[in-house]
């Protein structure tokens, strides 16, 4: 169990703000109020290196910063992109990015869990409270969540793994100091 720390609480707030920047100016519009959107890579670096508390957290606080500030809030993609933090956080628990190495296999463990995180969020739990929670019509909605899984997909898998190796490589290496 990962103990949670004022570290934690840090980043959480600081990931939040990354989220919210990210999301509001440098997002990408390709469909129907989706966009290729930055701020999930950041997430996902996060929630590996803080765990799901913090994931699901600034999720959850960076979506719902963004929609305040555009539309009002869409508790949808908010709960969608809480989901896909936790999710991260949970299983980003076997990718081991303290140790100062980051292996194939771990690269591995990331995309394919950012995957399966981004396909859930998107093609099934956004979509289906749209229809639940605002009687959305369900033609564009699945184009609309496909869409938004593959740009994020993309995104986290390409941005996300460069900012985890990035990461990786600030961590001094056990055994790597020498006494003089």
């Amino acid at each position: 169990m990962q103990k949670v720390t004022v570290k934690t609480f840090v980043a959480i707030g600081i990931g939040s703000a990354l989220f919210f920047v990210l999301g509001k100016f440098l997002s990408i519009p390709v469909f129907a109020n989706t966009n290729i959107n930055l701020q999930y890579a950041v997430l996902a670096l996060l929630a590996v290196i803080y765990g799901p508390l913090a994931g699901g957290l600034i999720g959850l606080i960076g979506h719902t910063l963004i929609d305040l500030t555009t539309y009002g809030p869409w508790w949808s993609w908010i709960i969608a992109s809480a989901v896909f933090g936790l999710f991260v956080g949970f299983a980003g628990r076997k990718i081991d990015v303290e140790s100062g190495t980051l292996d194939k296999k771990q690269i591995i463990t990331f995309n394919a869990v950012q995957i399966i995180a981004n396909v859930l969020s998107w093609c099934l739990i956004a979509p289906v409270l749209d229809i639940l929670i605002y009687s959305e019509p369900v033609d564009k909605l699945f184009t609309q969540a496909a869409i938004a899984a593959t740009a994020n997909i993309v995104s986290t898998g390409v941005i996300g793994t460069i900012l985890l190796l990035a990461y990786s490589k600030t961590i001094v290496k056990s055994g790597s100091l020498n006494k003089e």
